[in-house]
């Protein structure tokens, strides 16, 4: 399974579990795309773009349950990307929970089960 990380607030977390799925925060729509990260990418993606914000959230997303939906790209850095070219169902979330750091500073995502 490979997994990928949407950090949203708890409005837009809310909205997904309410109506089951999520067509993406004001810069996805912007955009054309769901911008996710991976683990390793998740740390940096909160602190560039979500810096000073509280009641955070993450939700954990089985990137092969949206098929073709998801497109590796380059972006910061030239790092890939997953990006989803689709609503996010929240069938695809395999975990979620708010977000929280270790000692070091960096963000833990949220684990199944």
């Amino acid at each position: 399974m490979s997994i990928a990380y949407k950090v949203l607030t708890a409005e837009q977390m809310a909205t997904l579990q309410r109506e089951g799925s999520f067509a993406g925060a004001p810069i996805d729509l912007a955009d054309g795309y769901i911008h996710l990260s991976t683990a390793a990418q998740l740390t940096e993606t909160v602190d560039k773009h979500f810096a000073g914000q509280t009641d955070l959230w993450v939700a954990a997303v089985d990137l092969d349950a949206l098929g073709d939906a998801v497109t590796w790209e380059p972006s910061r850095g030239g790092q890939l990307f997953p990006h989803i070219y689709a609503a996010l169902p929240v069938a695809a979330v395999i975990a979620q929970g708010p977000l929280r750091r270790d000692n070091s500073g960096q963000v833990v995502p949220p684990m199944a089960g």
